[in-house]
């Protein structure tokens, strides 16, 4: 019914750049909030950067000044351009979206993810 698709991640060096897309697709209404989270070997999973579909946003205070979030309503998008990158920064990103769909029972809402694209800062 929707899906997630995530692109852009990569292996780069420190202080170097990065920029993230994931694109909805499918029965989609209307989509809520998008955000990015991470998750690195050993860790849970945290909260990157979201985006309201007014475009209020959010950071972690560990990327804030460095990352920036954006998105495209009409292309169903959401980018995260990563700036100076770390290597703590090393995670597989996932992209979330909270959305409303078609179901046969009519308009639902739920939340969806991506398949996760891998980032990786050497130093």
């Amino acid at each position: 019914q929707v899906q997630l698709v995530e692109s852009g991640g990569g292996l780069v060096t420190v202080g170097g750049s990065l920029r993230l897309s994931c694109r909805a697709s499918g029965s989609i209404f209307s989509i809520n909030a998008m955000g990015w989270y991470r998750q690195a070997p050993g860790k849970q999973r945290e909260l990157v950067a979201a985006i309201t579909s007014g475009g209020s946003t959010n950071y972690a205070d560990s990327v804030k000044g460095r990352f920036t979030i954006s998105r495209d309503n009409a292309k169903n998008t959401v980018y995260l351009q990563m700036n100076s990158l770390k290597p703590e920064d090393t995670a597989v990103y996932y992209c979330n979206a909270n959305l409303t769909y078609y179901s046969l029972s009519g308009l639902r809402v739920g939340d969806y993810w991506g398949q996760g694209t891998q980032v990786t800062v050497s130093s």
